[in-house]
């Protein structure tokens, strides 16, 4: 559906220096899918999607979306899109931006009004339906922000910190939401700086640090797998003194809780079942960071806690 081929994006300042942004860029991203894109400040992340929006040409490569080249394809077809910054005229109300973002997306006038009236029951707007911009909060202008980029029935869907401002309750109906917007003819992408968020929505997580792709995990396997290098928190509701004989190199965090040395699956659940025959009470025993946040640190080089 999407495809990046060896593509590459330089800018040159005011002083004629060039900086690279994207170097040797490659990438499909398939019908179907939820692709989540990650990286730190600066990795690159805005330019691809600058790129594929067809804002901005690639100094090298190709970019096709369904055989178009970007621009081609947005002007014939469009593409949901939700920026990272939300720009809104704060004198605008919630339903007439929302009907002035239709009619420019080209939603017929005869479903317009049925349309913005479906978008805001769905993002749960209508008692601020006749509010100014201004008159938002933060996370309520994320959620016009997303019923804007849902307003038409694109093929594809760029998503660019969509649960900034969103609250837990929120947060969670937008994963409903995720789920809701899958089709097999549909390629959504998401970019967060959460990885917690991406390892629930993704199908596959790209991972760019410098312009470059360091890799791409496969979310949905990785979550099966054991974790093999994952660490895990254990709380002990009774026989703490016991957890050193069954995990040598556990460390104490507080009372009752204890840090587990990364270990296959298979190795915890044995000593789990040790301690359990002893007579020990186990409270709660869970990965301290998931899969794809390990793969990230890998990827990226952080050493420091992401959380």
């Amino acid at each position: 559906m999407i495809s990046f081929s060896h593509v590459g994006k330089r800018y040159r300042g005011w002083t004629g220096k060039e900086t690279s942004a994207l170097t040797d860029f490659t990438l499909e991203l398939r019908e179907g899918e939820v692709f989540g894109l990650a990286g730190p400040n600066g990795a690159g992340k805005s330019t691809l999607i600058s790129l594929l929006l067809g804002f901005l040409g690639p100094t090298e490569g190709q970019i096709r979306i369904d055989g178009l080249e970007p621009r081609r394809y947005v002007e014939t077809f469009g593409i949901g899109y939700l920026s990272e910054l939300i720009n809104i005229p704060a004198t605008w109300r919630v339903t007439s931006a929302l009907e002035r973002y239709a009619l420019l997306a080209g939603v017929p006038q005869e479903t317009l009004a049925q349309r913005v009236s479906d978008a805001i029951e769905q993002l749960g707007l209508g008692e601020h339906r006749k509010k100014r911009i201004r008159q938002l909060s933060k996370g309520n202008l994320q959620r016009v922000g997303l019923a804007q980029a849902l307003l038409c029935e694109e093929r594809i869907i760029v998503l660019d910190e969509p649960t900034h401002g969103l609250d837990p309750v929120w947060t969670q109906r937008f994963r409903d939401l995720v789920d809701g917007l899958r089709r097999p003819d549909r390629t959504i992408l998401i970019a967060s700086h959460n990885l917690d968020e991406l390892a629930r929505l993704a199908d596959r997580v790209g991972i760019i640090d410098k312009g470059r792709l360091q890799r791409i995990v496969d979310v949905r396997v990785s979550e099966r797998d054991d974790a093999v290098g994952t660490p895990y928190r254990l709380v002990m509701a009774r026989g703490g003194d016991r957890v050193l004989a069954h995990f040598a190199t556990a460390r104490l965090i507080s009372p009752g809780e204890f840090e587990l040395a990364a270990a296959p699956l298979e190795t915890v659940n044995r000593g789990l079942a040790a301690l359990i025959q002893d007579g020990s009470l186990v409270s709660a025993v869970y990965p301290m960071r998931s899969e794809l946040e390990q793969q990230f640190r890998e990827a990226v080089g952080a050493q420091e806690d992401l959380r």
